[in-house]
C-alpha cells in the first residue's frame, strides 16, 4: 500500500510524510467517508488536529481527497474517485456511499458528488 501512496502523491508533486501516509492509508481501506475522530481512532501514532487538517486541505487541492459535511455538523472525508451519491441518515448521522450512476458533467458543471439524505435501514427498523 505504500508504494500507491507514494505514487499518489508523487503524481501530485507532494511530499511523503508518515502523517500523510497515514491519513492516506486509513482512507484507502475505508467503506465509507470518515469524520476526524474516526480517523484518529484509527492511527498508530498521536496527530495533533492542525497537523490532520493541513495534510486534509493539501490532499483536496490536489483532488486526492474530497469532503463532505454532514447533518451532525461533522466534515467526513474519502479518496477522491468516480463521482458517486452519498447517503446521510438524519437520525444516526451515518455516511454511506452509494452506488448510483452520475454523469459528472451534468448540464456543463462538474459533479464530484450527489447528497441524499433520509433514514437509513439501520434507524428505520428502530
Amino acid at each position: 500500500m505504500k508504494e500507491k501512496i507514494e505514487k499518489l502523491l508523487e503524481k501530485s508533486n507532494i511530499k511523503l510524510t508518515s502523517a500523510r501516509e497515514a491519513i492516506l492509508d486509513i482512507l484507502s481501506k475505508a467503506k465509507s467517508p470518515l469524520n476526524y475522530e474516526q480517523i484518529r481512532s484509527k492511527m498508530q501514532a498521536d496527530m495533533d488536529k492542525g497537523t490532520f487538517y493541513r495534510n486534509i486541505s493539501l490532499f483536496e487541492g490536489a483532488d486526492i481527497v474530497q469532503k463532505l459535511e454532514s447533518d451532525d455538523r461533522k466534515w467526513y472525508f474519502e479518496l477522491s474517485k468516480k463521482a458517486h451519491a452519498h447517503f446521510i441518515c438524519e437520525s444516526c448521522h451515518s455516511v454511506i456511499c452509494l452506488d448510483f450512476v452520475i454523469n459528472p458533467n451534468a448540464s456543463g458543471h462538474k459533479v464530484k458528488n450527489v447528497v441524499l439524505k433520509g433514514i437509513c435501514k439501520a434507524c428505520k427498523r428502530v
